[in-house]
């Protein structure tokens, strides 16, 4: 069953609150969302399996992929990164992944060999799977991080050129 043009909603017709939700759906079935939601998901299963566990000092971690995972999920599905221009939304969310990466892959080997008990080395195990999630991710956001850097050294307009005044040391006088 295709769909045509006049079959979609017109953005100008729609609700405000309706607008939110598609926009909300639109980005929850992107490559982006569903990898953001993989990693709350992810983190909060971990979670649960350190409170469960021996290994409850590796407590932080997932809670706070969680919640990080949550705020960038919100972030991008609500547009905010289109509206916030303080902050540096493809860089944050690069090293928030490479960081949470690296940390995940250390307490998964840790919580594996260091701790006996089945709650750990299912968290370990999980562990290891959220971080080829997080390298995915950080792949294709490093991937658009330099789509947008490339982007902006394309400039239109020349580079201005050095007169021979300007070349010439001054110190010589």
């Amino acid at each position: 069953m295709e769909r045509t043009g006049a079959e979609d909603p017109d953005p100008a017709g729609v609700p405000p609150g309706a607008r939110l939700l598609l926009s909300f759906k639109e980005f929850l079935v992107s490559r982006k969302g569903l990898l953001l939601l993989a990693q709350a998901v992810l983190s909060f299963i971990i979670f649960i399996c350190y409170i469960a566990s021996a290994a409850a000092s590796f407590l932080i971690v997932p809670l706070l992929t969680f919640l990080l995972a949550l705020c960038f999920f919100f972030a991008y599905s609500l547009k905010l990164n289109e509206k916030v221009k303080a902050v540096y939304w493809l860089l944050a969310d690069f090293l928030c992944g490479i960081i949470a990466a690296i940390i995940y892959f250390a307490i998964s080997i840790a919580a594996i060999s260091k701790y006996s008990d089945t709650a750990s080395k299912a968290a370990g195990v999980f562990g290891f799977i959220t971080t080829i999630v997080y390298c995915i991710y950080v792949y294709l956001t490093f991937h658009d991080l330099m789509t947008y850097l490339k982007q902006g050294d394309s400039s239109d307009a020349p580079e201005p050129h050095k007169s021979e005044e300007e070349d010439s040391d001054s110190d010589s006088d």
